[in-house]
C-alpha cells in the first residue's frame, strides 16, 4: 500500500470482544478521510492504534513511511493527534501548556515562539492564552487540544471528534482550518456529525462491529441506497450498519 497514513490489517480484541477486525486503509496527502460508525463500532480504538497509543494484536500502522511499532519516535514526529477527551493539565495556562508541548516536540527559540503563536491564531485562542485550562468551556478546551495537535506542523493529523462541544461558528472555523491544512497533508477525522462529511471530507469510511462496511466519497456512498435518488448520508449510515437491522 502507498500513502502517508497506512493501516494494514489492524486487529484488536478485549477478552471475547473483537473491537477492531482486520481494518486496512490508506490516506493520501491532500485527503480528508471521515471515519464514521455507531457507538462501539471501534473508531476510537482504531485511531489509538493508528497513532501508536494502543498496541494492536496484529496488523501495522505507518506514518510517512515509518512503522509506528518499529520506529515510534520517528512516526510520532510526523503525527498530530487529538484524542477523545483531549487530556491536558488543567492547572496550566493555555500558552504555558502549548509551550510545554512545543518543548516536548523539540521546538526551541524563535521557531518555538512562532509555532505557538501560529497555533493560537489558527484555533482562535487569543482571548484565553493566560487563562487556566480548567476554567475554559468545553469548546475552548477542545480548541486547545487541536492547537497542540497542529503545533509542530505534522504531515498526518488524526482527530477524534474535533468539533465536539463547539458552537456552530466554532465548528465552521475548525472545518475551514481542516480544509486549509489538508492541502499538503493527510487527515483522518472521527465524527458523529454526518454533515461534516459533506462540509470537509473528500472521502468517508463507515465501520460497524470493527469492520469497514462502506468506503467512498459522499456521492458514492449515497449510491449504496438502491432506488433512493435523494438519499441522505444518514440514510446510508443506517442502511450499512446494525442500526438498520434493529429498525427492520
Amino acid at each position: 500500500m502507498q500513502g502517508v497514513l497506512v493501516l494494514d490489517g489492524l486487529h484488536k480484541q478485549f477478552g471475547s470482544l473483537v473491537a477492531v477486525d482486520e481494518i486496512s486503509l490508506t490516506v493520501e496527502p491532500g485527503e480528508v478521510l471521515g471515519f464514521l460508525g455507531p457507538n462501539g463500532a471501534g473508531k476510537s480504538t482504531t485511531m489509538k492504534m493508528a497513532a501508536g497509543f494502543l498496541e494492536p494484536d496484529r496488523g501495522t500502522s505507518s506514518i510517512c513511511g515509518e512503522d509506528v511499532a518499529v520506529s515510534p519516535k520517528a512516526a510520532r514526529r510526523q503525527l498530530g493527534y487529538l484524542p477523545e477527551g483531549a487530556p491536558s493539565y488543567g492547572e496550566m495556562a493555555v500558552r504555558g501548556f502549548l509551550d510545554f508541548c512545543a518543548e516536548i516536540r523539540g521546538l526551541s527559540g524563535g521557531q518555538r515562539s512562532r509555532a505557538i503563536d501560529n497555533a493560537i491564531e489558527r484555533t482562535e485562542l487569543q482571548s484565553v492564552t493566560e487563562q487556566t485550562i480548567e476554567t475554559l468551556s468545553k469548546g475552548f478546551r477542545r480548541r486547545v487540544g487541536l492547537a497542540q495537535a497542529i503545533l509542530h506542523d505534522p504531515g498526518v493529523l488524526i482527530l477524534d471528534e474535533p468539533t465536539d462541544g463547539l458552537d456552530p461558528n466554532q465548528k465552521h472555523q475548525v472545518r475551514q482550518l481542516i480544509a486549509d491544512m489538508s492541502k499538503d497533508r493527510a487527515i483522518i477525522i472521527s465524527t458523529h456529525i454526518l454533515e461534516e462529511v459533506d462540509a470537509v471530507c473528500s472521502r468517508a469510511i463507515i465501520i460497524d462491529k470493527g469492520r469497514v462496511v462502506a468506503d467512498g466519497t459522499a456521492q458514492e456512498l449515497r449510491k449504496l441506497m438502491p432506488g433512493r435518488r435523494k438519499a441522505s448520508l444518514e440514510d446510508v449510515f443506517r442502511h450499512v450498519t446494525s442500526l438498520e437491522e434493529v429498525a427492520a
